[in-house]
């Protein structure tokens, strides 16, 4: 069989098993080829509708016979709807955001004449650019009746809406004529996931890292079949380290949260959450990090049906920076519990989150549980633009229970300029006379 005819064949095989989305062309009166455009999609699985009954009815076993000799059908599993072959698709489908579109694109001479310097062209036009997708632009030197010019082309889709997939052919008939012809195909492309993200600032004040941000990505699957979450993963901005809170930590391994089977079925949502602190670089200068919002962006991989692989990723991910205003407090070291009428120390942070120099006096007020040891209103001293200092205080509590910290304030001597800090902290405090119930 020479290789055009198989060519042919193959082509109208192809045309009977994927939908065509060619259309047709205008009859022109010179001899001109013909354009097949063919998505290719992998196969899904045959479905069929089984048909049962019980014995007592009049059937008997009949319907439950034709099943088991139905070569469609599993073998022990008759009944279920899903069956054991693959079929071609028979219809466009649906074309979703990070999937790779293919398409089978053909030049058929359905003259019969030669036609000569056979160029074909396929762009992708969407709402920002226009992509060249054939994978050669050279010319074929003529083209026999009855044979035909072959291309497939790939794109790995990464806008949503309308896509215009354009391909032109020019030739040159046998006559000398050059001509040319266009044909469009309009798709829509459709977004498989609907991500949500959310942001809480957290100071870790007893730690040696500052200013820890917790991400909670919640990702949905809005398409009409399962994913398979391969990969969800955050890209941090150069700032920050990340820490992924999707595993349990076992004595081997970590287990996903989500089980062995990462499997999203239509509809459902899954929570990812994220822990990210700023590297040791960035942790002291406060300054540089009240101004950080870029975290970074979401890598997210999927597969569908027969391991058709998707990948998504996000803009760059922004919050909300805290403010902390020109003077910040913070608590380096606080106990839990303390005693009653007992003193206990505490270690407080302040850092210099303004463009200047300031010189800052420290007043302590007392509060009806919590009172100040020490004195009050002594000099700080001077403190540069993104420094910071320890201060060591001891405080004493009058009252029991859980107790809220409050009554400090920071007076800036060159402003004449009063920052109050009250609701710092809580601390539980106890009797320790009070006898045991055993």
């Amino acid at each position: 069989m020479e290789v055009n005819q198989a060519k042919q064949e193959h082509l109208l095989a192809l045309k009977g098993l994927h939908m065509d989305i060619s259309g047709k062309f205008p009859t022109l009166c010179n001899p001109n080829p013909n354009v097949y455009l063919m998505r290719l999609t992998k196969p899904t699985l045959f479905t069929n509708m089984p048909v049962t009954c019980e014995d007592r009815d009049l059937p008997g076993d009949l319907f439950g016979r034709l099943m088991k000799e139905d070569p469609c059908t599993i073998k022990g599993a008759e009944a279920l709807m899903l069956g054991e072959m693959l079929t071609l698709p028979q219809n466009f489908g649906n074309i979703f955001l990070g999937e790779t579109f293919s398409s089978y694109i053909s030049v058929h001479n359905d003259s019969s004449q030669v036609v000569k310097d056979i160029l074909v062209k396929a762009d992708l036009q969407t709402s920002s650019q226009r992509l060249n997708l054939s994978a050669s632009n050279n010319a074929v030197t003529e083209l026999k009746p009855e044979s035909c010019v072959d291309d497939v082309i790939h794109h790995e889709v990464k806008e949503i809406g309308t896509h215009i997939l354009v391909c032109a052919v020019s030739y040159t008939t046998q006559a000398g004529e050059k001509l040319y012809f266009r044909k469009f195909f309009k798709f829509q492309v459709l977004k498989p996931l609907d991500v949500k993200t959310k942001f809480y600032n957290a100071e870790s004040d007893l730690s040696s890292v500052t200013d820890e941000v917790f991400l909670e990505a919640q990702i949905q699957n809005i398409t009409t079949s399962s994913m398979f979450m391969e990969k969800v993963s955050l890209e941090p901005s150069m700032m920050y380290n990340i820490a992924e809170l999707n595993t349990v930590e076992t004595e081997d391994e970590g287990t996903s949260t989500f089980g062995k089977m990462s499997y999203l079925q239509p509809m459902d949502t899954r929570q990812y959450l994220y822990c990210l602190k700023p590297k040791p670089e960035f942790a002291e200068k406060a300054g540089i990090i009240k101004g950080v919002t870029v975290i970074g962006k979401l890598d997210i991989v999927w597969k569908t049906n027969l391991g058709e692989r998707g990948r998504l990723q996000t803009s760059q991910l922004q919050r909300m920076a805290p403010g902390y205003g020109d003077v910040r407090l913070s608590l380096e070291m606080i106990p839990d519990t303390v005693n009653l009428e007992e003193p206990f120390d505490i270690t407080c942070k302040i850092t210099n989150c303004s463009e200047r120099t300031m010189d800052l006096v420290l007043e302590m007020c007392n509060t009806c549980s919590i009172h100040w040891c020490g004195v009050s209103g002594r000099q700080l001293g001077k403190v540069s633009p993104s420094a910071s200092l320890a201060l060591p205080l001891k405080l004493l509590s009058s009252v029991q229970g859980l107790q809220s910290i409050s009554g400090l304030r920071l007076t800036d001597s060159f402003l004449k300029r009063t920052y109050e800090y009250d609701d710092i902290a809580q601390v539980c405090v106890v009797c320790p006379y009070m006898s045991r119930e055993s």
